[in-house]
């Protein structure tokens, strides 16, 4: 089971120049569809002045939900090439921005497709690419006199607990990496008086 993928670290940027056109890059983690309107307002707003803002994104783990646009550039020349460059890079949770400054020389489409994959890739290079987890959340309950042996557990296990509440009975949520869920709800199973709550 995958239960990895790759992202960038922090936001980074890149530039390229081509026949007095400015190509400049920014590569940003997001982890949501707001978070990729909040970044495109930003850009959008401090670069008001520039020809062309164009950007692509992937979201998701399963890299199944992504965007781009062309921003008044011809069909296919922008936010193609942006895309592609995270595909290359097998990236998700990220959010490319290339913002161009037009020098008066047209650089015909396939002038346009290079310029703006080189940007692309140019502000990835800049960045730190890191592998990250994908984790799932358990929630269980169970009474207070257990409680040790979920702690054995999630110590043997190497869990991280989310949240957690002690009285006589008690409730904690867990988080795993997802190909060890069903191992760990095994151990658990066993705990006396142990119930999964499904959030």
């Amino acid at each position: 089971m995958e239960d990895t993928y790759k992202t960038i670290a922090r936001t980074s940027e890149g530039l390229y120049k081509e026949k007095m056109s400015k190509f400049i890059s920014f590569a940003v983690p997001v982890s949501t569809l707001d978070e990729v309107k909040e970044n495109l307002e930003i850009y959008q707003k401090k670069y008001y002045d520039a020809r062309h803002i164009c950007w692509a994104y992937m979201l998701g783990h399963q890299r199944v939900d992504f965007r781009s646009n062309d921003n008044g550039e011809p069909s296919g020349t922008a936010g193609k090439p942006i895309l592609g460059q995270i595909n290359s890079f097998g990236l998700t949770n990220i959010l490319i921005v290339v913002i161009r400054y037009f020098g008066g020389i047209k650089l015909g489409t396939s002038g346009l497709i290079v310029a703006y994959r080189e940007a692309a890739a140019e502000a990835i290079r800049a960045n730190e690419i890191i592998e990250c987890l994908v984790e799932d959340d358990i929630r269980v309950a169970f009474e207070y006199p257990f409680l040790n042996d979920v702690m054995r557990i999630v110590k043997e296990d190497n869990v991280t607990i989310i949240s957690q509440y002690f009285n006589l009975d008690c409730d904690m949520t867990l988080r795993v990496r997802r190909s060890a869920v069903d191992y760990l709800r095994s151990r658990l199973a066993k705990v006396e008086s142990l119930r999964f709550l499904e959030e």
